[in-house]
């Protein structure tokens, strides 16, 4: 009898400790990522919590720098981020080039992506989830002048609002790797003339 009532016990203990890593798992889920960019980062301007959030992996490997000195300041650089085991694939890569186009932006909205809210000014930009990802992917891309900023989440944790995450790290990392450098001109005022 008492062997009966030790069974009973270890399966209710192990039925608790299940819904208690599942509950826990869930409320990650629903975390939402930070609303401000803080440290510590990964290639310097991403938020790690951030990071971590979005692809479900605790302190994932990450490559790469972004320098906003270069191309007549408008800045160039990426940052991949793979998982530490098994065959380290990459599952993040966030790629800012001196080479953007507002047209691509509006291609991609007319293929069916979704405009994102307004980020930086003078900035256009997109997101997108593929219906059928296995891998919970989704990407966004925000063009101001020359520069391009593209993420592109390859692997993200799922159970997810994938697409959700990817504007919300734009959000926190674009207004300090869109430089001022990047805003379109202005074109001069003209002064009326006298009679």
């Amino acid at each position: 009898m008492r062997a009966i009532g030790l069974a009973i016990l270890a399966l209710s203990a192990m039925a608790l400790a299940t819904t208690a890593c599942q509950s826990g798992d869930e409320s990650t889920h629903r975390t939402p990522l930070p609303t401000v960019a803080a440290p510590p980062y990964v290639c310097d301007h991403i938020p790690l919590r951030a990071v971590e959030l979005m692809t479900g992996l605790h302190d994932p490997m990450a490559r790469g720098f972004f320098d906003l000195s270069i191309s007549e300041g408008i800045g160039d650089g990426n940052c991949a981020v793979y998982q530490r085991d098994g065959e380290q694939s990459k599952v993040l890569l966030i790629d800012l080039a001196p080479s953007g186009f507002k047209e691509e932006v509006e291609e991609n909205i007319r293929l069916g992506a979704s405009p994102l809210p307004e980020i930086v000014p003078g900035a256009i930009g997109s997101y997108f989830e593929p219906p059928d990802s296995k891998d919970n992917e989704a990407s966004a891309l925000l063009v101001r002048g020359k520069a391009a900023l593209t993420i592109r989440l390859e692997m993200g944790a799922a159970g997810r609002d994938n697409a959700a995450d990817v504007v919300a790290l734009m959000k926190l990392i674009a207004p300090k790797l869109i430089t001022d450098a990047s805003a379109p001109s202005k074109s001069p005022s003209h002064a009326p003339t006298k009679g």
